[in-house]
């Protein structure tokens, strides 16, 4: 008998699912069959007692990719790309509704589907409603064809209502993090930000901390692209983790390191950081975050200083980029995405090694970074 769980997995797939399922698993053992396997604890550790929630370990995975980011990609491809991280230990994953309007979500808890809620920690982001629409191709980075539209609604009840689709789509009966997203001035598809912040500091932020204390939710902040709209948070109620992407990087870290981390410390509020690889630009993509925009000046000849900094030190760019956004003790993960089961084995190995001191040294020397950036990247709790 198919049950109500099935079905609902199976409608969210739009029949597509069920029959992919028989060849993922074919796929995902032929491609991570020779690989070892690693326990959670293989990698960086968050310390115990320290302030914020936390995942137990400083590594996630971000589900962009799952959702057609740029290009479309296969539901096996995604299904090996989990397996790969799951494989390496990673526990934390990371989705959105607007990540393929809501196609990220579903393969994410296709995965996942089975697995002990217990064994794992999953946030998703709210501020956006999804309504089905057939003629909806693909949209702005998200390719394929899509079949949902989108609307805003930063509401008590609209944030509500995302987390009860959220947990439909994913297939679980709860959420550990909720973020509200892309609530920031740099977001051009949103209407009168001002006017949309307020909404959400009268309705989706009391919202949310009502659900936290109705223990639906263990945390809830910002998941945004730009500054503002964190510290706005931090203002006008009690977030106790935020998602900051974009902000911390190699390429680009003052503004966070000066204002956004000494006032999480002060208020007690943990930082995920989000596109720790500039979307691809750290792991050697010709391409800057998201917008398309011109790769900003400079950017190219110090991401090669950098690269032949790291290789002088047996190390490589990745890796370098990946332990400098977890490295300071206000972060409690960082989360880069990964296309494929190669990229994110790549990636979590990434945290697994140690990186020669003299590396930072050098880089600190040469001013390619802030020089009160932390670096050192502790491997246990």
């Amino acid at each position: 008998m198919t049950s109500r769980r099935h079905f609902l997995r199976t409608a969210a797939f739009g029949g597509l699912a069920g029959a992919a399922s028989l060849l993922v698993p074919r796929a995902f053992a032929a491609d991570n069959a020779a690989h070892a396997t690693h326990s959670p604890d293989s990698m960086p550790a968050n310390p115990s007692g320290a302030s914020g929630y936390r995942p137990p370990h400083k590594y996630g995975v971000g589900g962009t990719q799952a959702g057609n980011m740029f290009v479309e990609t296969s539901d096996e491809t995604v299904e090996a790309m989990m397996q790969a991280h799951w494989d390496a230990g990673v526990r934390y994953f990371d989705t959105s509704p607007w990540y393929g309007l809501g196609l990220s979500e579903r393969r994410m808890g296709h995965f996942l589907d089975g697995k002990p809620r217990e064994a794992y920690l999953l946030s998703s982001k709210v501020g956006r409603l999804l309504t089905p629409d057939a003629s909806m191709d693909s949209h702005g980075i998200w390719a394929g064809d899509l079949n949902f539209n989108y609307r805003y609604d930063y509401t008590a009840a609209g944030v509500r209502r995302s987390v009860e689709d959220s947990l439909q789509r994913l297939g679980v009966p709860s959420l550990d993090m909720v973020f509200i997203h892309d609530l920031a001035p740099s977001n051009k598809d949103l209407d009168d930000y001002d006017a949309q912040l307020k909404t959400a500091i009268e309705g989706a932020m009391p919202e949310l901390t009502k659900m936290r204390e109705e223990g639906l939710i263990k945390a809830w902040g910002m998941g945004v692209n730009d500054i503002e709209p964190a510290l706005a948070a931090l203002d006008n109620a009690e977030p106790n983790v935020l998602l900051q992407a974009t902000r911390y990087t190699l390429m680009n870290h003052d503004d966070a390191l000066e204002r956004l981390f000494p006032k999480c410390e002060a208020q007690g509020c943990s930082v995920v950081i989000g596109a720790p690889l500039g979307a691809g630009f750290l792991a050697g993509k010709d391409r800057w975050l998201y917008s398309g925009d011109p790769i900003p000046d400079g950017y190219r000849e110090k991401r090669a200083k950098l690269s032949k900094l790291a290789e002088s030190y047996d190390t490589d760019l990745r890796t370098a980029a990946l332990q400098f956004t977890a490295a300071p003790s206000i972060v409690s993960a960082t989360i880069p995405g990964a296309r494929n089961a190669r990229q994110a084995r790549e990636n979590a190995a990434s945290m697994r090694t140690s990186i020669d001191p003299a590396f930072w040294q050098a880089v600190k020397r040469e001013g390619l970074i802030n020089s009160d950036a932390p670096t050192e990247l502790s491997q246990k709790a």
